[in-house]
């Protein structure tokens, strides 16, 4: 566990280290949100890390020691490459939808959990749209922490079958994700539970960025041109960005990828905020899509998200959900990734800028897919064209192919 200050992302003000500390007290929980700063001249790493090493392998750059049985069975997710295919140099794709719970949850889940140890805390809540919920009750199961989790009723049901199995305590609210959030919050914090909610708890965000670290290490220490990334409440992203710079700052790589961030045209909140340019001010809106792990109307982690995307000169794009839903059918057929909504954004958004004339032949492309197609199949399941042959019927279509 390497040594850190917590700093706001607005004002600047520090902070040590606090079990309850989630946001600075000047800018509150919306712009105040908390960045973990290390003195990388105090840091010498090498490039030794392994291609399939787990989370583990970074303790030196997080602000966890880990403790957990499932801590090393986080992280070193596939990286698959296609050479001169997809008109592109290079494809590669990130895929996480095969960890634990199926999700990129997961490698902020066991940050947050290894943190409620840390603190001695009883409870661990959430709220969430589906993913960080099951992430979190998958992954906190087998320990002493009694789980509290918060969601929409209109969560798919397979996300829902997670939580269940886990044996979490599981409250579904009849109306959105953020009113879920603030729920999850008054009760949470009254009781002294602790938080794991994005963009409140300043730790998470630690442990997603380690996926912009496994990209680098498994590409052999060379950055894509471009890096796709679903983009809801602004945590993800703002930690892909965050693991670049900082493997830039380390002297591990050259250059930083241009940073896609993408959403869906019906939740495009953070998009908005960032293209209306500084001062970010965050606004709140009704939102929708098929893609739910991205729908979120008041993202949370907004200012954070603007902040790093400048910093590297980073670009929101919207998609439909008519091409949400395409790309994941597409995805599935041309690489044998089989994606959620969310996940399969980033694919979408690649062939728009294809398309464009903003993505050239000679570009290397890295999909950032985090999440299983099996957590959500409503949106595949919309195209499928069923048949039923009878034998005869069969033998005689067949003889056709």
């Amino acid at each position: 566990m390497r040594d850190y200050q917590l700093r706001c992302i607005s004002c600047g003000k520090s902070y040590l280290e606090k079990s309850d500390l989630y946001w600075c007290h000047d800018c509150g929980p919306l712009k105040g949100t908390l960045e973990i700063i290390y003195d990388f001249n105090q840091i010498n790493i090498s490039k030794n890390f392994s291609k399939k090493g787990d989370i583990t392998q970074f303790e030196d750059l997080l602000p966890v020691k880990f403790q957990t049985n499932l801590d090393q069975q986080v992280g070193g997710t596939p990286f698959i490459k296609f050479n001169h295919q997809f008109g592109v140099r290079e494809l590669m794709i990130k895929f996480d939808g095969v960890s634990l719970s199926g999700s990129y949850k997961d490698r902020a889940s066991i940050i947050a959990i290894n943190k409620a140890l840390q603190y001695g805390k009883e409870a661990i809540f959430c709220a969430s749209t589906g993913n960080a919920a099951s992430s979190l009750a998958i992954l906190s199961a087998h320990t002493a922490l009694k789980t509290y989790i918060f969601v929409p009723s209109s969560i798919p049901s397979a996300k829902l079958a997670q939580l269940h199995a886990a044996g979490a305590e599981v409250i579904a609210i009849q109306g959105s994700y953020d009113e879920a959030f603030d729920l999850s919050m008054e009760i949470g914090l009254k009781k002294g539970w602790y938080c794991r909610n994005s963009a409140i708890n300043p730790y998470l965000l630690e442990g997603k960025k380690t996926g912009a670290y496994e990209i680098i290490i498994q590409n052999d220490y060379v950055a894509p041109d471009f890096c796709f990334v679903g983009v809801g409440d602004g945590t993800i992203i703002s930690s892909i960005c965050k693991g670049f710079m900082e493997f830039k700052q380390l002297g591990l790589i050259d250059k930083i990828p241009k940073v896609i961030g993408v959403q869906a045209e019906g939740a495009a909140t953070l998009k908005k905020v960032y293209d209306s340019g500084k001062p970010y001010e965050p606004i709140f809106e009704t939102v929708s899509t098929v893609a739910d792990s991205i729908s979120v109307g008041n993202p949370r982690d907004v200012i954070k998200a603007c902040t790093y995307m400048e910093k590297i000169n980073g670009e929101f794009l919207t998609v439909s959900d008519d091409e949400i839903i395409h790309s994941i059918q597409s995805l599935t057929s041309e690489t044998g990734v089989f994606s959620e909504p969310a996940g399969a954004v980033g694919y979408a958004a690649l062939q728009k800028m294809k398309n464009d004339g903003r993505i050239s032949h000679e570009d290397t492309v890295c999909l950032f897919v985090t999440g299983n197609g099996l957590k959500d199949i409503k949106s595949a399941e919309s195209m499928i064209k069923r048949q039923n042959f009878s034998k005869e019927e069969a033998r005689k279509y067949l003889e056709g192919v």
